[in-house]
């Protein structure tokens, strides 16, 4: 339910706090005092647009605090699926500002979200109904939805087995049209698909090819620079000439004179034999390294070979999806397709096989949604209809039409209508038809009655429904909306004292100017004030002894 609502320099509200109770919440006030900037901050809180006049004149800022205590698993998810960690207690905190330049920053718990995640959360928390909002009742296109709403535990898995055979049917009927539809396309198709295949497997692409070639043509591009290199290290090492003797000719000279010195002193042995080890392995690599430069030699022919490769494998990348791996997994799928479509007539007997019994299964399950609806509507109509008179439309009949549409859709066969007869001796007719904005009022009211016990949403707004409504209707109403707030918690704004006197928790929007400037303010009304406020509905502003004694009958009668 709505907690906390913190309203600051919207419209005529400078600064108000407001704290809603359980129960039904009435909020009342004089025409043009702010009622509904009440509501409609609270929409922009929730993610809804604010018209021009909505930021309060020569301020910079607007902003809305609604705190939220909700905890239901549905909205634990949606919160966790955008990334905003629940609160243990179920509390929910939405913030929203809007700046002097049009630029709103909406949060959710302290995390930053976009108006259309602030949407999709709202979704689960507040259900707000109005003059405006009846054009959700006229629409038949939603009236399946309301109806699905009602139809309990065990609807929902039946849906989504009919779904599952929807999609299901759905995708071989696209496999199926692939494969019949027209034949020279067809045709095009494979001469495509057998071209790559044949260009893809002509390169003979593997992995692993590209980097080995690239360390040849590395190696061959340099090759008359590695033989030069090699050559003159074994000029140093192993040749030599007589103006510069080799380094193995002066290890060995080295290695002589030391060996005469240690037979001299038996200390430089260990110097002569470091110094044999140096000369045997020196020795090796020069005589390993001569047998190297002897297999070196230029050789343009391969490293021509090699470019023309790379060039082939670039080119199938490039056309291919950008790298070998993506080639080849490219091939695989050529060959896929053009196994499917060279084999098309007995795939095709196979799918309108698997069609076949995909059909029968969804026939089923649609037959199961219909005749669920069906026996739904008929308890649904009942009690509307129950409630429709229990509001003074004694002779309201109302009727849920089920037909079977042409195209199925994702949600089975069945249109789905709301039909009403305001008065005896009218025909059924679509709810667009009805005239009088009291007996919409009535009939939304009814049909929100009977679908509380459905409906996980905690709070209900109902934003001057009561239009046309008037007398013992009004009462009616009002036993109503405190049958909803027994159940639910409920915003009403209203003018009527009938509805008034049902408040759990009252409130009274006033407008005040000081001659300066005007400014809106919301007041809890507790005892005596409730039943000034309702006398004062019931008899304008000339409230009397007589007003108040029927104020307080009617507050001591609900």
């Amino acid at each position: 339910m709505l907690e906390h609502l913190h309203i600051k320099n919207v419209a005529l509200i400078r600064e108000s706090e407001i704290s809603f109770g359980e129960g039904l919440n009435i909020l009342t006030g004089e025409t043009g005092a702010g009622k509904s900037m009440v509501i409609d901050s609270l929409q922009f809180a929730l993610g809804g647009r604010a018209g021009k006049d909505f930021l309060r004149r020569g301020e910079k800022q607007a902003s809305v605090e609604a705190l939220f205590a909700v905890d239901t698993k549905a909205l634990r998810e949606k919160l966790e699926e955008n990334g905003i960690e629940p609160e243990e207690d179920g509390s929910v905190l939405i913030t929203r500002t809007l700046s002097e330049t049009g630029k709103s920053v909406c949060r959710v718990n302290g995390s930053t979200v976009t108006v259309g995640m602030l949407k999709e959360i709202a979704e689960d928390l507040i259900d707000i109904y109005g003059q405006h909002e009846h054009q959700s009742l006229l629409n038949p296109s939603k009236h399946i939805r309301l109806l699905d709403r009602f139809c309990g535990a065990g609807f929902g898995d039946a849906m989504e087995e009919y779904k599952r055979s929807w999609h299901a049917l759905k995708e071989l009927e696209k496999q199926l049209d692939a494969l019949m539809g027209d034949e020279s396309q067809r045709e095009q198709r494979m001469d495509i698909l057998s071209f790559q295949k044949e260009e893809l497997e002509a390169g003979e692409l593997r992995l692993g090819e590209e980097e080995e070639l690239l360390e040849q043509k590395k190696r061959l591009g340099s090759m008359e620079k590695l033989m030069h290199l090699t050559g003159e290290s074994i000029a140093l090492l192993y040749d030599g000439n007589r103006d510069m003797p080799s380094a193995c000719d002066q290890l060995g000279d080295a290695l002589a004179k030391l060996q005469e010195a240690a037979e001299y002193d038996n200390s430089l042995q260990s110097f002569v034999d470091a110094l044999a080890d140096a000369y045997a392995a020196v020795e090796d690599a020069a005589r390993e390294l001569k047998r190297e430069a002897d297999r070196q030699e230029a050789d343009p022919e391969t490293l021509e070979e090699i470019e023309e490769r790379l060039q082939l494998i670039y080119k199938l990348k490039r056309k291919y999806g950008g790298s070998v791996e993506a080639a080849l997994a490219f091939y695989d799928k050529v060959v896929e397709e053009l196994d499917f479509l060279s084999n098309s007539s007995e795939i095709v007997a196979e799918l309108m096989a698997e069609k076949e019994k995909e059909l029968k299964k969804l026939t089923q399950a649609a037959d199961t949604l219909t005749a669920r609806r069906k026996a739904t509507a008929e308890q649904v109509a009942e009690q509307i209809e129950a409630a429709l008179q229990d509001m003074e439309m004694k002779n309201a009949r109302f009727h849920i039409q089920i037909d079977e549409k042409a195209d199925w859709g994702a949600d089975g066969k069945d249109k789905v209508e709301f039909l009403i007869s305001a008065n005896a001796g009218e025909s059924l007719k679509p709810l667009a038809k009805i005239a009088s904005g009291g007996e919409m009022s009535r009939v939304m009211l009814a049909l929100k009655t009977v679908l509380v016990d459905a409906d996980e949403i905690g709070t209900f707004i109902f934003d001057e429904i009561d239009t046309g409504v008037s007398g013992r209707t009004a009462r009616k109403v009002g036993e109503k909306m405190r049958f909803l707030g027994g159940k639910r918690q409920i915003l009403c704004i209203t003018h009527l004292p009938q509805i008034a006197a049902m408040a759990d928790s009252h409130f009274l929007i006033e407008k005040e100017s000081n001659g300066e400037e005007t400014t809106t303010k919301v007041t809890p009304l507790e005892g005596e004030g409730s039943v000034l406020e309702v006398a004062r509905l019931m008899g304008g502003s000339d409230v009397t002894e007589t007003t108040l004694a029927a104020a307080r009958e009617l507050i001591i009668e609900k």
